[in-house]
């Protein structure tokens, strides 16, 4: 492969919001930490101790794990990170494609004016309407916007998303968490990918939904062969869920299972690790970055 890059990942400068009337919040003390809708909850890996997940930290393991660009999404649980990620995007344009939080029309032209490159909803948490955005997903398709999409395992939801696809045919839509892959409606979700050509499905959080079973997710890369079978190899998507999946194994992990599977050839591996992305999101070059030894080698 000549490149790899995460479509799926998080930055955030300071977690402390409300979700359903619960808190989200950096715990005193141990900052790595989080109280997360009423619990204790290891959110960060615990050496990033202060709190932040910043751009730098983040490139520092891309570098190590040779990850040459990532798309940086956004979660309610995380709060509103626009204006972090409008100066990540200006200062690292050829790392980074940065997605906005958006509810309206008027919210997703702000994104647009940032400088961001599209909107990122978590449509797990909603409660209203997809088609109630139209508007939004409309002005979107006209301003090249890209929709990074996670959806609930609700089937009005997900044919709520189609209607938006049908109407919208050239709006870029990444469906996130491959579908929600251990879920029942993980193939109804995968099957979006065919009711336009400008759909996608990303892996973000696919080591999270087969935690249990753990490293090297066998069962994972029989997912990702299957989704193959149903849209096709140019229509999927590598993605970490960083920094979250690494509090349970390192970033290389997340995505080395992939490489050294033997159920999957050398050209599929490279258009799931970097080539969909790259045409997808519109990378340009990218940085080349060897492989250096550690100090146990």
């Amino acid at each position: 492969m000549d490149y790899i890059i995460d479509a799926h990942s998080h930055l955030w400068l300071k977690q402390d919001t409300m979700v359903d009337g619960l808190a989200v919040k950096t715990l005193e003390g141990n900052s790595s930490r989080s109280m997360f809708l009423g619990e204790e909850r290891q959110m960060l890996p615990p050496f990033m101790i202060d709190g932040v997940n910043s751009a730098e930290v983040f490139l520092s393991n891309m570098d190590y794990a040779q990850v040459a660009a990532a798309v940086v999404v956004q979660e309610v649980i995380d709060g509103n990170q626009n204006a972090y990620l409008t100066e990540v995007q200006k200062k690292y344009p050829n790392r980074f494609c940065c997605m906005g939080m958006a509810n309206s029309l008027e919210e997703t032209m702000a994104v647009k004016a940032a400088g961001l490159k599209g909107v990122a909803i978590p449509g797990h948490r909603l409660k209203n309407s997809l088609l109630e955005w139209m508007p939004m997903f409309q002005y979107m398709e006209r301003e090249g916007m890209i929709l990074s999409m996670c959806l609930g395992e609700d089937p009005r939801q997900i044919a709520e998303m189609a209607e938006v696809i049908q109407q919208c045919p050239n709006l870029k839509v990444a469906i996130g968490h491959f579908g929600m892959v251990t879920t029942p409606i993980w193939e109804s979700q995968v099957r979006l990918a065919n009711e336009g050509p400008n759909v996608t499905v990303e892996s973000g959080g696919i080591t999270w939904l087969y935690n249990s079973e753990f490293y090297p997710y066998p069962s994972a890369i029989r997912s990702i062969r299957e989704a193959a079978d149903m849209v096709g190899w140019d229509k999927l998507m590598w993605g970490s869920d960083y920094p979250r999946t690494i509090t349970a194994i390192t970033y290389r992990m997340s995505y080395d299972f992939v490489c050294k599977s033997t159920e999957l050839t050398d050209e599929q591996k490279a258009l799931f690790l970097g080539e969909n992305a790259k045409k997808f999101y519109g990378f340009g070059e990218l940085v080349d970055l060897p492989y250096i030894k550690n100090m146990s080698e």
